[in-house]
């Protein structure tokens, strides 16, 4: 039994089983992230081994808890983002490259609890904000099917660590599509919940309502898995999703029936034109939903090119809520320089204005889209870029330009709050990973999911691996 050609679910299994214990899967995993071998992904900004080693003991030790999850003993990582206690946490950025954060925060405390060690921070660039994944803390997080093209962002590490076969899953988080782009670019599942689903608390940091912690892994069923661990309202969230009929997992197992499907290929927020490989798998994707026995209709786009000067206000201002500490300004990148002087520049009633208008433009296309079960659209533009590619140190706005024409659809779901997922359904004549993404109404993640899955029954992905696996 070779483990990480397991499924995270198949390992967990062994687990529960006593065929493998949580600590022989941690050293199998830390192992793999060590081999000298092996091809730098960019997956791990620190690694926190011995304290996965650790964690891991207490569990054998302990013994598995009624009630435990099918995840308990499966290994994973935390984006860096998430600060995590007594580990340095630097949130892509060099201002941070020496903080150790003296508590977890919700998301970290939920995996922990879960029974799932943590075999290190997984990658990120500068807070999170680029679709790319180049830190300056870190080398670049690549996909393992070309190490010379990016992984995506934001979560881009965990991405690389899970397409590499570093990791059996990982949480991510998405703003704007940072869990959907990596899956997309190696080759992954990457599910963005409904808005309210996971909680951000401690710090509720996103005023916006466009972030949202999510779930990147090499199957569906996987996918939904670690978001019944993750899911839940805590006391204190400002908003929550209601409570799911059932389980994320066993939603992957109910029939969803006949779906209306809207489809899409026009990109949203930016005038690119669109890879023949990305329309193909869209193609590809409609008329494998057609022979399922769901009905497929074009419809206009239902987000107006008007609602991207709002999103962008948003976004601006949201990076000027991550500041540098005092007298390490000099140390953040240039993007993140410019998208904060801009945020800083706009007044707070213009703030308020901006994110009005955006949940009106939310309102207006979940009304266009309600009488249909889910959207069908591209995930990217083209296939992955490679590393470098978009990044524009010295003119931002060019860098900033960059990443819409390379993302044009994904931060829509964002807006809307819908839940939404990238299935890599498609690769390129030279091996390139290129997925489709499918949304679903708000807090129906398991209609999405029992789509998904049937969707994966009907062209299974997972036995494929990149060179290296």
């Amino acid at each position: 039994m070779v483990l990480h050609d397991l499924t995270a679910l198949e390992q967990g299994d062994a687990v529960r089983r006593g065929e493998v214990s949580p600590l022989e899967l941690v050293e199998h995993y830390a192992t793999r992230a060590t081999d000298p071998t092996r091809d730098d992904v960019g997956a791990f900004v620190t690694t926190t081994h011995e304290q996965a080693r650790d964690h891991a003991r207490r569990l054998t030790e302990a013994g598995r808890p009624d009630g435990a999850g099918p995840l308990w003993g499966v290994p994973t990582g935390i984006k860096d983002l998430h600060p995590t206690a007594g580990v340095r946490t630097t949130f892509g950025s060099a201002a941070y490259d020496d903080f150790v954060p003296d508590e977890s925060d919700e998301l970290v405390r939920t995996v922990e609890a879960a029974g799932m060690p943590s075999l290190g921070k997984t990658s990120t660039p500068e807070f999170g904000s680029p679709c790319y994944t180049e830190p300056d803390v870190a080398p670049p997080s690549v996909t393992p099917w070309d190490t010379t093209r990016t992984a995506g962002g934001s979560s881009g590490g965990a991405g690389a660590a899970v397409a590499a076969g570093l990791l059996p899953l990982a949480p991510g988080s998405d703003g704007g599509g940072s869990i959907r782009i990596p899956a997309s670019c190696c080759g992954l599942v990457g599910l963005k919940p409904t808005r309210g689903r996971v909680s951000g608390a401690p710090m509720y940091g996103d005023p916006t309502g466009l972030a949202t912690p999510g779930t990147l892994a090499r199957t569906v069923r996987d996918a939904a898995a670690l978001l019944d661990v993750l899911e839940g309202r805590r006391v204190g969230d400002p908003f929550w999703a209601p409570a799911p009929t059932t389980s994320f997992f066993d939603a992957c197992d109910r029939e969803p029936g006949r779906l209306r499907v809207a489809r899409f290929v026009t990109p949203v927020i930016a005038d690119v034109d669109v890879h023949p490989s990305s329309v193909a798998a869209w193609e590809d994707a409609s008329r494998l939903l057609a022979s399922l026995g769901h009905e497929i209709e074009d419809v206009p786009v239902p987000i107006p090119r008007d609602a991207v000067a709002d999103f962008e206000t948003c976004w601006a201002v949201l990076t000027a809520l991550s500041p540098a500490p005092p007298g390490r300004e000099d140390r953040l990148r240039p993007l993140t320089r410019w998208l904060g002087d801009l945020g800083r520049q706009v007044s707070g009633p213009e703030f308020g204005l901006a994110i009005g208008r955006m949940r009106r433009h939310a309102a207006a296309a979940l009304t266009a889209l309600a009488a249909y079960d889910v959207v069908l659209t591209p995930t990217l533009a083209r296939p992955p870029a490679l590393v470098g590619e978009l990044r524009d140190d010295a003119d931002p706005a060019r860098d900033f330009a960059n990443q819409k024409a390379f993302t044009p659809w994904t931060s829509a779901w964002n807006v809307t709050g819908m839940p939404a997922v990238s299935l890599p359904l498609h690769w390129t004549d030279d091996g390139l990973p290129v997925g489709v993404m499918l949304a679903a109404r708000p807090a129906e993640e398991e209609l999405l999911l029992s789509v998904a899955a049937q969707v994966e029954q009907a062209a299974p992905w997972v036995d494929r691996h990149p060179p290296g696996w």
